[in-house]
């Protein structure tokens, strides 16, 4: 396996990214609890807008884990398949 292969799958993102990305949810988390405390409405349609962000909120981390592990496992498939490729293409002497 070449270096540029290994670098290519071990991908970091920069500490400015990672900050955002942090401070984006919780401005939009924030000012949407924000928003329903203040909404002039009967107390039961606050609690009703409170757990729909709050499960909305976990669907979507749930969501972000089960696309990232799924596109995790086809690249790990997808290199198994390539080794496998390139062992019959050395076996059969048709690849240096």
């Amino acid at each position: 396996m070449e270096t540029s292969d290994n670098f290519d799958t071990l991908r970091l993102d920069s500490p400015g990214w990672i900050f955002f990305v942090k401070t984006s949810f919780a401005c939009a988390l924030g000012g949407m609890v924000f928003g329903v405390t203040v909404m002039p409405v009967e107390i039961w349609m606050r609690g009703y807008m409170i757990l729909g962000t709050l499960f909305l909120t976990g669907s979507t981390f749930t969501l972000a884990k089960t696309l990232r592990d799924q596109f995790e496992a086809n690249k790990l498939i997808n290199k198994v398949a390539q080794a496998r490729t390139e062992k019959l293409l050395k076996e059969y002497g048709i690849q240096n």
